[in-house]
């Protein structure tokens, strides 16, 4: 006979004695097994006790994480949290430096643990750390040079811990003061630091900028580019990662009219980050981040990738602003620009306003505009009132007509000099082509939280957009001569070119030269053929009567997907409750009723009987049983109430993707952090599905397309009268003699 399910069969060890085997009755309070535990060991003052995980974790158990507790658990009887908190408090202000240093070391270690973090912060220990960072270290600095390990270890457990207690969200960012900001931002400031102290304080640093407006401004003003690019230059990829972290966060938090200046006025080592715009883009930096991350000898981890992502797209956002701006008919200096371009294509001067009659001047604009290839001929600024891309495009025109100006003049008199019907515009080419590339590298949107689709080619230029396109540009010419396209075939042309750049994007160039040759790989006879290829895999399946079976039997099988994601929810998945430094385990499973189970389509009005049982840590609730009528919707990511207060941070990240949250009742969460993408899409669809909405994640995509194909495929051959065994094939015995040689003769 099976044990009941509320008895867990546990070992308990205690210092110097034999650890003990027991059985946890979950029904009785936790205070009465740990009296039961003392008592075993003859302990008096039982409440002076707690239990804890015997594992590298150490986190204390409490009554609201109790039933992760398994059988076969290792539990160790200790001190309780209240008292060791307590204790540790004391002991950080040891007027023993060892004594300090062991105590901080333990603290910095203990403050993973939000129970421990709770009881310590309760007694304003938060405030402690701080006023030993900002003025105890001047204590220990003179003995800095004789004792310069135990300085660096000292301030590193001190600094560790407080981003420990930090990162449980139960403390607000604002509270700190203008002299521990300056404290933090000299460790960074200083050429030579210890590397954990140096990788602290970047870390407390961006997730002030992230946490805090103002903070933002205070940091800002004390860090500058000239000062953090020497940690750049460093081999030390962690440290690299956290600097470029702190100048995204900074810049991420920017006010849109800071980020705008006039770099030929300033010096870019002294600049402040609030005014960073154009920095990004400038030679120094980019060339340091080229050489010493990017072409590092060592292999980017996924964090520094992510960050190079993101300072990617921060740096293509620039170009938000010209890409939202329409150009103003009536404003002499943008229409100068488009004079610019017929002057530099068809060599010639602005003529006075005496010379020729004015029916004759504008004959002759209106011919060279026709031949730019503006769709307006008479008023060609009428062409950049569309946004996106607005003035970008007339901007990247000009790059182009300066910069390639043998390849302009060409494109330009080589399309003038065709039929009409055969010229490819140039004008309506650039903007269209503008808008494209602002598509395929998603200027104007935020950065992905788990993303690191970086292109090394952009750190190569300090005009790399610019020169993208003045590279794609002439591929669209190219493309137009080899599918000797008409101007009704502009559209079509467009989407082969998209398909070229998109092709060979994917295989991440080094450098926009090696761009430019796997672009001139990919010609329209090469994009035809893997078309063909591509289409030759699909074929059997794109005919009218398999695309009519398909949509027919498609409900079937997303019936069985949702059985499945339903099904598995009634297994239950354990969870953890995942701050952005450390883990606890939890377990959440889902009961239905037997007579439901077989009748997934019952509205939730008969599902009263569905529930959820919840036994992670929340703050919020202790409720275990929420039922599925009383759910009202299932929120991801950033929506969710845990996640949206964490900063940038890499464990953030990783785990902002896999976050969701139940609300129920009135405006009650029950909050999750999936182990990994599989059960994440798994709960929220199966979520999604006893609220009867849509299952949209990726792998129900996945899974639509795998059955679907398996099913079609088994249908085909049953009409051709293919038997199918009920059974696999045997699998081949294994050799018994491994003593013999193959004779090639």
């Amino acid at each position: 006979m099976p044990p009941p399910s509320d008895i867990v069969k546990v070992a308990i060890e205690w210092p110097g004695a034999f650890p003990k085997l027991m059985e946890i009755d979950q029904k009785k309070p936790l205070s009465a097994i740990i009296k039961e535990v003392c008592e075993g060991w003859s302990l008096g003052n039982h409440e002076n006790f707690a239990l804890q995980n015997a594992d590298s974790t150490n986190f204390y158990i409490t009554e609201k994480n109790r039933n992760d507790i398994k059988n076969g658990s290792i539990l160790r009887l200790t001190t309780s949290p209240s008292q060791m908190a307590g204790q540790l408090h004391e002991r950080i202000q040891s007027s023993s430096m060892d004594a300090k240093l062991e105590a901080l070391k333990d603290l910095a270690n203990s403050s993973r643990d939000v129970t421990f973090a709770q009881e310590f912060i309760n007694l304003d220990g938060i405030s402690l750390l701080t006023q030993m960072v900002e003025s105890g270290t001047e204590r220990y600095q003179k003995l800095q040079k004789i004792m310069k390990p135990c300085f660096g270890d000292l301030l590193s457990f001190t600094l560790t811990a407080f981003v420990e207690l930090m990162d449980h969200g139960i403390v607000s960012w604002d509270t700190f003061s203008v002299a521990f900001i300056k404290k933090i931002a000299g460790y960074v400031n200083k050429s030579a630091m210890d590397t954990a102290v140096l990788q602290r304080s970047l870390a407390i640093l961006e997730s002030m900028v992230l946490n805090s407006q103002d903070l933002y401004q205070k940091v800002a003003q004390e860090i500058t580019i000239g000062q953090l690019i020497p940690h750049l230059q460093g081999t030390d990829q962690d440290i690299q990662t956290y600097t470029i972290a702190v100048i995204n966060a900074l810049f991420l938090k920017a006010p849109e009219d800071k980020r705008q200046f006039d770099e030929s006025s300033v010096n870019i080592l002294d600049c402040p980050l609030t005014e960073m715009a154009h920095i990004l883009a400038q030679k120094q930096l980019r060339s340091i981040i080229l050489s010493n991350v990017i072409r590092s000898p060592k292999p980017i981890n996924d964090e520094m990738a992510h960050q190079l992502y993101v300072l990617q797209v921060l740096t293509f956002n620039l170009l938000e602003d010209r890409m939202m701006t329409k150009m103003d008919p009536q404003d002499q200096a943008q229409r100068d620009i488009i004079f610019e371009l017929r002057r530099i294509a068809f060599d010639v001067e602005c003529e006075p306003n005496n010379s020729g009659s004015i029916e004759k001047r504008k004959s002759m604009y209106t011919r060279d505009y026709k031949k730019l290839g503006f769709i307006n001929h008479v008023n060609p600024a009428m062409d950049f009132t569309q946004i996106p891309p607005g003035m970008l495009a007339l901007d990247n025109m000009l790059y182009f007509a300066r910069h390639h100006q043998d390849a302009y003049i060409r494109i330009v008199l080589e399309n003038s000099s065709r039929e009409d019907k055969h010229e490819c515009p140039f004008g309506r080419s650039s903007i269209e082509l503008t808008k494209m590339l602002c598509e395929i590298l998603k200027v104007g949107e935020l950065p992905s939280e788990n993303c690191h689709d970086f292109h090394p080619m952009f750190f190569t230029h300090d005009r790399s957009f610019e020169e993208f396109f003045c590279i794609c540009i002439q591929l669209l010419n190219k493309t137009w001569k080899e599918m000797r396209a008409t101007s009704e075939d502009f559209n079509k042309v467009m989407q082969v070119v998209r398909e070229q750049i998109m092709r060979a994007l994917t295989q991440k160039p080094n450098s926009l030269d090696q761009l430019k040759s796997r672009l001139q790989n990919l010609s329209y006879t090469e994009i035809l053929k893997i078309r063909q290829s591509e289409r030759m895999n699909q074929e059997d399946f794109q005919s009218r009567p398999i695309l009519e079976l398909r949509e027919k039997i498609q409900p079937e099988i997303m019936e069985l997907i949702k059985q499945q994601r339903l099904n598995r929810l009634c297994d239950g998945t354990c969870f953890r409750k995942i701050s952005s430094r450390r883990r606890q385990g939890g377990c959440l499973s889902l009961s239905l009723t037997h007579s439901l189970t077989h009748s997934l389509t019952h509205s939730l009005t008969h599902s009263l009987t569905h529930s959820l049982t919840h036994s992670l840590t929340h703050t919020h609730t202790e409720k275990e049983f929420v039922p599925v009528a009383d759910m009202k919707a299932v929120v991801t990511g950033k929506d969710c109430p845990h996640m949206k207060e964490k900063g940038s941070l890499k464990q953030n990240k990783e785990v902002q993707e896999l976050a969701f949250s139940v609300l129920y009742e009135s405006d009650e969460y029950l909050n999750f952090i999936a182990p990994d993408k599989h059960e994440y899409c798994v709960w929220t669809d199966g979520l999604n599905a006893l609220l009867g909405k849509e299952m949209t994640s990726d792998f129900t995509k996945s899974d639509m397309d795998t059955l679907l194909s398996m099913e079609m495929k088994l249908r085909l051959l049953d009409l051709e009268n293919i038997q199918i065994p009920e059974a696999p094939p045997p699998i081949p015995k294994e050799p018994s003699n491994y003593d013999f040689v193959y004779d090639c003769n």
